[in-house]
């Protein structure tokens, strides 16, 4: 069984330029100062704790599109840590001093990017399950964009499933190839049964997804 949502929320913000997968240094804006410090020092600021759980369990309006841009900030990082194998605190220092990073929430940018990290052998074995192919097929966006869903399906539990599937979604579009994010969408469709199994049968029997049946 797999669910598809009729009308899934986002974190999405408009007005932000996703960036390009590179390995260069790019000039920081005027309010990323102290991340430039840090990177000139080879330190990285103390990791911060994710907070923005409203009384109702949902995420709080103010924090999606910052949270978006985690989102992809969290990518580029578990993209450079696949391809090129660096350590994440050499990443995390190299991230923080791209240009726009002062507009994401930190908070869940290190919660991504560390924990995803961290937990990576336990984030393939969830995902590989629901994968057609082996695991080294698959290619490093799509993989991190799984990695992140996974993650939030776990731990993030103040983002609904169908938030956490709809992000990555547009994350492998924006970053991934022509139809990665087909791809993504039917692995988080059926991981997210498993890991938010109550959640997921709440939204079917209130009419929120469909239910599609081979």
């Amino acid at each position: 069984m797999t669910t598809s949502s009729s009308s899934p929320s986002s974190e999405k913000s408009n007005n932000f330029a996703p960036k390009p997968f590179v390995a260069q240094s790019l000039s920081t804006d005027n309010s990323s100062k102290s991340n430039a410090k840090n990177a000139a020092s080879g330190k990285r600021p103390p990791r911060q704790v994710r907070t923005g759980v409203t009384s109702t369990g949902a995420r709080k309006a103010g924090s999606k599109s910052v949270r978006s841009r985690a989102r992809e900030f969290a990518l580029q990082a578990l993209y450079q840590h696949l391809v090129g194998r660096n350590d994440a605190d050499s990443i995390d220092i190299f991230t923080r001093d791209l240009a726009g990073f002062s507009k994401a929430d930190t908070a869940h940018y290190d919660a991504l990017m560390h924990g995803c990290i961290e937990q990576a052998a336990n984030l393939d074995e969830l995902v590989l399950p629901f994968l057609d192919r082996p695991l080294e097929e698959i290619s490093p966006i799509e993989r991190s964009v799984m990695w992140i869903g996974a993650y939030e399906f776990k731990h993030c539990l103040d983002v609904p499933w169908r938030v956490v599937i709809n992000e990555c979604i547009e994350l492998a579009k924006e970053f991934g190839g022509t139809d990665g994010h087909k791809y993504v969408n039917g692995v988080l469709n059926g991981l997210a049964s498993e890991l938010r199994t109550r959640e997921v049968q709440a939204d079917i029997a209130s009419g929120k997804v469909n239910v599609v049946t081979d």
